[in-house]
C-alpha cells in the first residue's frame, strides 16, 4: 500500500504547477493537463515517485546515515524545522552556506566553535571576561546558532539530500551533484526533475503541499530508524546468546583436558609395574 494518495495530494494542493510560460520542458512526462493556462501535475505519477523516495529514505535512515532537509523558503522553514527536528534529522532552513559540502571541514570548524562558546557560558569563563567581549561572544553565538545549530549533530557527510524547490536550491544540488551524494526533492512544473536523482514531481510553493510530502518523508525514516534499533536489539541478543554458548563450550573442553591431565598424572604415579618377568629358559634350567 502507498504511503499517501491520490486524493491526499489532491486535498494537499499537489497538482497545481507554474504558469505555462514558467514550465521546464523537461517536466513533460508529469504534466497531465493546462488549465487557465497553468499547468496540472499528473498527481498518479507523484504518487509512485513519492513511493520510491520514501523507501529509499527508509533505507538511509536504517543503515544509520544522515539524511540533511534543505529548504529555505519562507513557507517550508517552519514545516522542515518542525517534522524533522522531531525525528533528529540536520536540516538547513536559513541561507544555504557557500561550501557547506564541498568545504564541510570549514563548516565543522565552526560548529566546533559554537560549541566552545556555549561551553564558555556554562564553565564560568564569562564571569573572568569583560561586559564588551562577553557582549560580542553571545552575539557570535547567537549568529552560528542560527546558521548552524540544526547541523550540529552532523560530523560528516550526509548520505542524502532532500530539496525543497531545487530552483531555489541550485548551489545545494551542485555541490551534492558534485559529491555524489545522492538528491531527493520536491520538483516543480519550472525545474528540471533530471537534476536529481529522486525527483517527486508537485508543488513546491503551498504549504500544504509541502507538508504533507514532507510528513510523507518523515514517517518513513522514522520507519527506518524504529527498525535500525530492533535490529540492533536482535543482534545484542543474538552476540550475547552466542557469547554465552562459546563460553558453555570452553568450560566442557577445559573440563576434559582437565579430566584427561589428572587421569595421565594418576598413571604416572603409579610407576611401571613390578609383576616380574619368566624368563623360559632360566625356569627350565632351573628345573
Amino acid at each position: 500500500m502507498s504511503r499517501t494518495s491520490f486524493n491526499e495530494l489532491l486535498e494537499a494542493g499537489a497538482h497545481f504547477g507554474h504558469l505555462r510560460r514558467k514550465w521546464n520542458p523537461a517536466m513533460a512526462p508529469y504534466i497531465f493537463a493546462e488549465k487557465n493556462g497553468i499547468h496540472i501535475i499528473d498527481l498518479n505519477k507523484t504518487v509512485v515517485k513519492a513511493e520510491e523516495a520514501a523507501n529509499a529514505l527508509k533505507q538511509i535512515a536504517r543503515s544509520g546515515k544522515k539524511i540533511l532537509f534543505v529548504a529555505t523558503k519562507k513557507q517550508a522553514k517552519e514545516i522542515v524545522a518542525e517534522k524533522i527536528k522531531a525525528i533528529t534529522m540536520p536540516y538547513v532552513t536559513e541561507r544555504w552556506p557557500g561550501g557547506m559540502l564541498t568545504n564541510f571541514a570549514t563548516i565543522r570548524k565552526a560548529v566546533r566553535k559554537m560549541g566552545l562558546l556555549e561551553k564558555m557560558t556554562t564553565d564560568g569563563t564569562y564571569e573572568n571576561i569583560s561586559k564588551k567581549e562577553r557582549l560580542m561572544f553571545s552575539r557570535e553565538r547567537a549568529k552560528l546558532e542560527t546558521q548552524f545549530g540544526s547541523i550540529a549533530d552532523l560530523t560528516r557527510l550526509p548520505a542524502a539530500l532532500f530539496i525543497v524547490d531545487i530552483s531555489k536550491e541550485h548551489i545545494a544540488v551542485k555541490e551534492a551533484k558534485r559529491l555524489n551524494i545522492p538528491t531527493f526533492a520536491i520538483v516543480d512544473t519550472n525545474s528540471n526533475p533530471n537534476e536529481v536523482d529522486f525527483p517527486i514531481p508537485a508543488n513546491d510553493d503551498a504549504s500544504t503541499s509541502i507538508s504533507h510530502i514532507i510528513d510523507v518523508m518523515a514517517k518513513a525514516i522514522s520507519e527506518g530508524l524504529s527498525e535500525r534499533k530492533v535490529d540492533k536489539e536482535s543482534q545484542a541478543a543474538e552476540e550475547k546468546e552466542t557469547g554465552a554458548t562459546n563460553k558453555e563450550h570452553a568450560e566442557e573442553l577445559a573440563e576434559a583436558v582437565k579430566g584427561k591431565f589428572t587421569k595421565d598424572k594418576d598413571e604416572e604415579s603409579k610407576g611401571p609395574s613390578k609383576r616380574p618377568r619368566t624368563n623360559p629358559a632360566f625356569a627350565k634350567k632351573k628345573k
